[in-house]
C-alpha cells in the first residue's frame, strides 16, 4: 500500500518546494523578526504580512522521540518500528519527523537529511557525525 501523497496548501508550498530539492526551508516575518513554528499567512508574534522563507543549515536537537509498533494506517506497517522525534532546529522552529540511523537520545544533534516519497521528499532526522 502506498503512502500517501504530500499535499501542500499556499502557506506550504514553498516548504514542500524545498524538500523537494532537498533544502529545508522556514519561515520568518520581516517586521519583527520571528520564525514561526508553523507556516502561515500572518507572523504569530506581531501579525504582520510580511513573511520570508529561509533556508535552514539543518541542524538541531532532539527534543523527544518515540517508537512506533503500531502503524497509524496500512501504508505504514512495513516500516514498524519506527521512530519519530521532535527536532528543535538552531534556527528556532522544531519538526516533528522521522528519524533514522542510530538510536536517538534527548539531547542528541541531529541533522535534517530527505526520503523520497513518490515525486516528493519528506524530511527525517539522522544522528549528526562529528
Amino acid at each position: 500500500m502506498e503512502k500517501p501523497p504530500i499535499r501542500p496548501t499556499a502557506d506550504t508550498r514553498p516548504f514542500w518546494d524545498g524538500c523537494r530539492n532537498r533544502i529545508l526551508r522556514y519561515q520568518a516575518c520581516e517586521d519583527c523578526g520571528a520564525v514561526q513554528r508553523i507556516p502561515r499567512g500572518a507572523c504569530a508574534n506581531c501579525h504582520g504580512l510580511r513573511l520570508s522563507w529561509r533556508d535552514s543549515a539543518g541542524q538541531g536537537t532532539v527534543l523527544s522521540h518515540t517508537t512506533v509498533h503500531r502503524a497509524p494506517t496500512a501504508a505504514f506497517k512495513a516500516d514498524t518500528p519506527y521512530v519519530i522525534a521532535l527536532v528543535d532546529l538552531d534556527e528556532g522552529f522544531r519538526l516533528m519527523v522521522n528519524a533514522r540511523g542510530a538510536p536517538l537520545a534527548i539531547g542528541q544533534r541531529v541533522r535534517i537529511g530527505f526520503e523520497p516519497r513518490g515525486d516528493q521528499a519528506v524530511p527525517i532526522a539522522e544522528p549528526e557525525t562529528p
